[in-house]
């Protein structure tokens, strides 16, 4: 399939939208009122810090909504004051996000629903329905799907996205395999995957070793294809489709990891090829989102201050507040991952995500005492969700 040219065709389509409806003014008060915080903008305004009684409240000097999400949700707003009647779907979650994803369903604005087999019922979709796209995108084939249907569609895909859509595009023009830094299952990794010819799909710098290893000394193919079962290209051969490669990422991957794999593999095919042919078997181009790398950036350097504990803000299933979960980690900073205030109590008691595991709870998580705690949110996470959490922390502390 020619993704290039279907793509032409849909924006080119009366019913395809990917700029908002001159709703902007009334959209923006209401999202201000719905996820914004008065007492985040104070903590801003006072060089990131508050102290209340024995707490001392560090905030990331980049943390939550990026203009990517912030962009994603005032376009669904929109979406539904132009279309007040009509039936409206969202073919994932707009953004990995609890409370957003709440207030779409009370916008009634509906879910795709998912059969026993996993897969999505598009069944569902009539002609006059509305459908969003969210800010990771949709597979070319679901995007495929709707336009044959008629709907309209409106397309929230994050720009960032879609610079890498253009990439893995660019790399099968010139019949490069692309290489996607990401998890296999994450929405964005699934829509970018789509637009490739042939993929390999590695999560993290282990597992690319582990293929330029097989580059340079062979292996063994059913081994090969076993480990990365669900993550390549229907007819996927390591021993032929590793010859040209081209490095594309799930936007929400640590950039240093990123990074490093693009490295790796390029030495590798330099000391396979020659560094005078690298050129025909390597292609790499700077997709790295600007936003998830100002929120790691801002984490690195909130790790060098003396803090007693980290708490990061956002989603379960959100991708970049993993990965910003796992820097105060890598420092040895007692660190606590959670999607709401909800999760904290009663007393001083919490719920979190442990990282690469389950939920726990924890008593007694805030210790005597004073007490620098460092906060952090995800890009997909409100402000307001962020206050709500210290406002829980100034609480507990008040009462022990």
């Amino acid at each position: 399939m020619d993704t290039k040219a279907f793509k032409r065709t849909l924006q080119s389509s009366q019913n395809y939208y990917r700029k908002g409806f001159g709703r902007s003014q009334e959209v923006t008060q209401l999202l201000r009122f719905e996820y914004q915080s008065n007492l985040i903008q104070q903590i801003r305004d006072n060089c990131y810090t508050l102290q209340r009684g024995n707490v001392t409240i560090k905030l990331a000097e980049a943390f939550g909504f990026c203009w990517g999400v912030e962009r994603a949700i005032a376009l669904a707003y929109e979406t539904r004051q132009q279309f007040p009647n009509e039936r409206i779907w969202l073919t994932n979650e707009i953004i990995h996000n609890p409370l957003v994803n709440q207030n779409m369903s009370e916008m009634q604005v509906e879910f795709i629903p998912v059969n026993e087999k996993g897969q999505k019922d598009f069944s569902v979709v009539a002609q006059e329905d509305v459908v969003i796209l969210p800010a990771f995108g949709a597979s070319v084939q679901e995007m495929q799907l709707l336009n044959e249907k008629g709907c309209k569609i409106m397309d929230t895909t994050c720009p960032w996205v879609s610079k890498v859509w253009n990439s893995v595009e660019k790399h099968k023009k010139g019949n490069y395999t692309s290489i996607i830094h990401g998890k296999y299952k994450h929405e964005e990794t699934i829509a970018t995957s789509s637009f490739a010819d042939k993929y390999l799909v590695v999560l993290n710098l282990q597992e690319a070793e582990y293929v330029c290893n097989y580059i340079l000394n062979g292996g063994d193919r059913s081994e090969f294809l076993a480990k990365f079962a669900r993550a390549h290209s229907p007819g996927f051969d390591p021993d032929t489709d590793l010859e040209r490669i081209g490095i594309a990422n799930q936007t929400t991957m640590l950039k240093g990891e990123t990074e490093q794999i693009g490295k790796l593999f390029e030495r590798t095919l330099m000391r396979k090829y020659g560094p005078a042919e690298i050129n025909n078997h390597f292609l790499s181009f700077n997709t790295i989102c600007d936003a998830t790398q100002e929120r790691q950036d801002a984490m690195f350097k909130m790790v060098e201050e003396k803090l007693d504990l980290m708490v990061v803000v956002g989603g379960f299933n959100s991708s970049n507040t993993t990965q910003l979960q796992t820097i105060p980690s890598q420092h040895g900073i007692p660190s606590y991952h959670i999607d709401s205030a909800e999760r904290i109590g009663p007393l001083n008691r919490i719920e979190h995500k442990k990282l690469h595991s389950s939920l726990e709870i924890v008593e007694n998580w805030l210790p005597s005492g004073p007490i620098v705690v460092g906060i952090t949110s995800g890009a997909s996470t409100p402000d307001k969700v962020v206050s709500d959490v210290i406002e829980k922390i100034f609480d507990i502390k008040a009462a022990i």
